[in-house]
């Protein structure tokens, strides 16, 4: 894929420098059209050619980080499947800055 952009890159640098040469080529005409005829659309047509490529990377990283998740969380971090409140009663009322039942005015 490299190389048609090398190619496609060539003709529109040759076709910049006979814009800057002729007789009523400007410059600015020149910029403009390596501009608008090879870089932009080059980095477009690159830029969609490698979002396959960066979206298996990215499955592959969570992939890892998935399975370096699991391995790394022993089972007594799972979550708790009863029904029950995670810390109870006994462990709020034990903390000084929260009464455990609301009192009456």
């Amino acid at each position: 894929m490299y190389l048609i952009v090398i190619a496609w890159m060539y003709v529109v640098l040759m076709m910049s420098v006979a814009e800057a040469t002729h007789s009523s080529g400007t410059l600015l005409g020149a910029l403009m059209t390596f501009v608008l005829y090879g870089v932009g659309p080059v980095a477009l047509v690159v830029y969609l050619m490698g979002a396959p490529s960066r979206r298996k990377a990215i499955k592959a990283r969570e992939a890892a980080e998935a399975a370096e998740a699991t391995t790394l969380m022993p089972s007594s971090f799972e979550p708790d499947a009863g029904s029950h409140a995670a810390g109870g009663a006994k462990t709020v009322a034990l903390d000084a800055g929260i009464t455990p039942m609301r009192k009456e005015p």
